[in-house]
């Protein structure tokens, strides 16, 4: 085949892409162009390859706040690299501002992100997100689309402080939410606790669901080294906003696409991180339809497998003492990769051109830094999570271990079953709730099937009367096969 046969053969660029179907593509493009020269362009800046860039911003959504200035950047550095930027909307989901549930929301918000990539001419996309379900909702979009797209995260925002105790949202949120219950805290100091939880924009600083999305874009490959961690506020941030729009250009004018990057083998690396970073139980379910979107599927006993022999590596809360900022001045995930590399796929490639190997090995060193533990000094002997099976859920359920009081991992009790989310609601605080705390604290139809989009009431409070007796931590159990939490 002839040069120029094969460029016969190229499927369109620019505003040729995705034409409007009127029965005459000529005119569909005249039509187009004619449209969006109303916005003053050139027919120069029509001629270069067209970047989606995602806004994700809301008034409803903290964690996005700094979206408009991502979204700058992003811009400029399409400009540099030779391309033209065009900002669209999508929905925008903030995890304490959806009802019924994020979850529930999720799938909405990548159908919206898949078809509007479909639907308008673009040659590449940078997606930002940061928010608990957003950066699943626009992996399974873009993998469902199909173009070339390079994940763009909001970033963690700077820890909070109160009467010389360190914050973090949301770990702290249920502690001291816990303590408040129980009438350790009262009205007046939780207000003020309101106000010091969460002091910037950003998403929560602990190793919660937003900071697990954060570096597993990292571990599949498809945001750039190292930009996963950057603190919301910093202005790395903005310089990682301009690189992933000018590494969106060159994606443009050779991919690699979503389906090329997204393989067995960077799904296997980034269950490998999950298990080290102490990763959210939710990162797991969303890496699953991400997975599902790219014709995959995670494996449970192989992620078990992996949880056996790769220990957690990073001393941040839940599971430990601190916080994202620490973990990225730490040298972030570059550092994290290059001390799991005897069990990483390292020739997985990465939209930075770079593989997975290469990111590690460029890693930067930083004297006297603990909160990125070499494999001979873990945090944790195994991963932050299990995979268990019983009658409970005999599908499989998944336990963050890690995060657990060791004195409750094997435990036997009564069980105190709810029937819904509404019935714990109604009994949980009770004074006449027959619970002691040596009991196993259920609660049926809150998974999928049983309650609207999966709502997180795994994260059972203990009830009122135990909680003023001083009892902090329970086995409790969401009976919907999904999952399987010990305490806070």
């Amino acid at each position: 085949m002839s040069s120029s046969d094969k460029a016969d053969k190229a499927p369109p660029r620019g505003m040729r892409r995705n034409l409007a179907t009127y029965g005459d593509p000529g005119f569909s493009l005249f039509l187009r162009k004619a449209f969006i020269k109303a916005a003053g362009f050139s027919d120069d800046a029509l001629d270069l390859p067209i970047i989606g860039v995602t806004n994700t911003f809301s008034d409803f959504n903290p964690c996005h706040g700094n979206v408009p200035r991502l979204i700058e950047a992003v811009k400029r550095g399409v400009m540099l690299a030779g391309g033209l930027p065009m900002e669209f909307p999508t929905i925008s989901i903030h995890e304490s501002f959806s009802n019924p549930t994020s979850m529930f929301l999720r799938n909405l918000m990548a159908i919206d992100t898949e078809e509007m990539i479909r639907a308008q001419p673009m040659d590449a996309v940078v997606l930002i997100g940061g928010c608990d379900k957003t950066v699943p909702a626009q992996l399974m979009g873009a993998v469902s689309a199909d173009v070339p797209a390079i994940q763009l995260i909001t970033g963690p925002m700077l820890v909070g402080h109160h009467k010389g105790e360190v914050l973090g949202a949301c770990t702290d949120c249920r502690r001291l939410w816990g303590q408040h219950r129980a009438g350790q805290i009262d009205e007046a100091e939780i207000e003020v606790l309101s106000g010091r939880l969460a002091p910037t924009q950003g998403t929560c600083m602990v190793m919660g669901t937003a900071s697990t999305m954060g570096c597993l874009v990292e571990a599949l490959g498809i945001a750039l080294p190292g930009s996963g961690t950057i603190p919301a506020t910093h202005a790395d941030r903005i310089r990682a906003a301009e690189a992933s729009g000018r590494q969106a250009v060159a994606l443009a004018k050779g991919g690699p696409k979503p389906s090329e990057l997204l393989t067995p083998a960077a799904f296997r690396n980034a269950m490998v991180v999950l298990q080290a970073i102490g990763g959210s139980t939710n990162g797991l379910i969303h890496l699953s339809a991400v997975a599902r979107r790219a014709g995959l599927a995670i494996d449970l006993e192989e992620f078990d497998a992996i949880g056996r022999e790769v220990p957690v590596l990073i001393d941040l809360k839940p599971s430990g003492d601190h916080y994202m900022e620490h973990f990225h001045w730490a040298g972030g995930m570059p550092k994290l990769l290059k001390e799991l590399r005897g069990h990483l796929d390292c020739d997985a490639m990465t939209v930075s051109g770079q593989s997975i190997g290469e990111i590690a090995e460029a890693a930067e060193e930083v004297p006297g830094q603990s909160i990125i533990r070499p494999a001979s000094a873990p945090l944790k002997r195994t991963g932050g999570m299990a995979v268990l099976r019983g009658n409970l859920a005999p599908g499989g359920a998944v336990i963050k271990h890690s995060a657990a009081s060791p004195a409750l991992l094997s435990h036997t009790g009564r069980a105190v079953v709810f029937d819904s989310v509404e019935d714990m609601v109604n009994r949980i605080d009770d004074p006449a709730l027959d619970v002691t705390k040596d009991d196993v604290l259920v609660l049926r139809n809150a998974g999928p099937r049983g309650a609207p989009g999966m709502p997180e009431a795994g994260y059972l409070p203990i009830p009122k009367k135990l909680a003023q007796a001083g009892v902090k931590d329970m086995v409790l159990t969401p009976a919907c096969a999904s999952f399987f939490g010990i305490g806070r």
